[in-house]
């Protein structure tokens, strides 16, 4: 299974059993996939695991074809993943300018950034808030600050815990247009939604998750054309 990120054989879990059991997944170079599933499938357990923050109990984590599953999640950002997870995903008690600050200084002098004028293109609504508490911005706006500060590393491969979780629908479009805007920007995206008709629309590949195993990796649009994803789910469709 090839791809810029690829887990093979991969099983993690909490306590003594696993939650994700032998799963194998890749992310394409450039493109946005998205892992769908019922609730307790493993999709946060898998990129929590992917971002080092869930030690591997078996199986191999490569990024552009090295291992990864000896790094710690600082020097996994360093190798070039950065990761957003769904909740506490900025300083609530600092201002926007210092989230921000905060995630160049994590890199070192060393490494290349993404330059300040690309990320206030990218998200202009924060240009505004500068000094305002992060926990003082609406959901919406913290999400954008939260991938702000994710991108500020220039990262190849950004994971998305269910970006749109908890958000109006306004706010919930925005966040999958800066997706799309960023993957055009060259990084590669994994994503783990809810929402999966919204996600999948935005997406190349799907990879269904159910039970602590994949279920189904099909193109986005052949899953999203599908009546029931529940059939998904349930091991009851074939997709190839």
């Amino acid at each position: 299974m090839s791809g810029i990120l690829r887990a093979t054989g991969l099983h993690a879990g909490y306590g003594a059993g696993d939650i994700i059991k032998g799963v194998d997944a890749a992310l394409g170079q450039g493109a946005i996939v998205t892992i769908i599933g019922p609730n307790g499938s493993g999709k946060s357990t898998l990129i929590k695991t992917l971002a080092g923050l869930l030690p591997a109990r078996q199986g191999e984590i490569e990024l552009e074809g090295k291992r990864l599953n000896d790094l710690s999640p600082p020097k996994r950002v360093r190798a070039g993943i950065a990761y957003v997870p769904q909740e506490y995903n900025v300083f609530r008690n600092l201002t926007v300018l210092e989230n921000l600050k905060i995630a160049r200084e994590f890199m070192g002098a060393g490494r290349s950034r993404m330059l300040d004028d690309e990320v206030a293109g990218l998200f202009p609504e924060l240009a505004a808030h500068h000094k305002t508490q992060a926990g003082n911005l609406s959901g919406g706006q913290r999400q954008m600050l939260a991938f702000a500060c994710a991108l500020t590393v220039r990262p190849k491969v950004l994971m998305l815990d269910e970006p749109s979780a908890g958000l109006s629908p306004k706010h919930m479009g925005d966040v999958f247009d800066k997706v799309q805007r960023v993957n055009a920007m060259g990084v590669s995206i994994l994503m783990v939604e809810q929402n999966a008709r919204e996600a999948l629309r935005i997406s190349h590949t799907c990879i269904v998750l159910a039970g602590g195993r994949v279920r189904a990796v099909a193109p986005a649009n052949e899953v999203l054309g599908m009546k029931d994803l529940n059939s998904l789910y349930l091991g009851d469709a074939t997709l190839h």
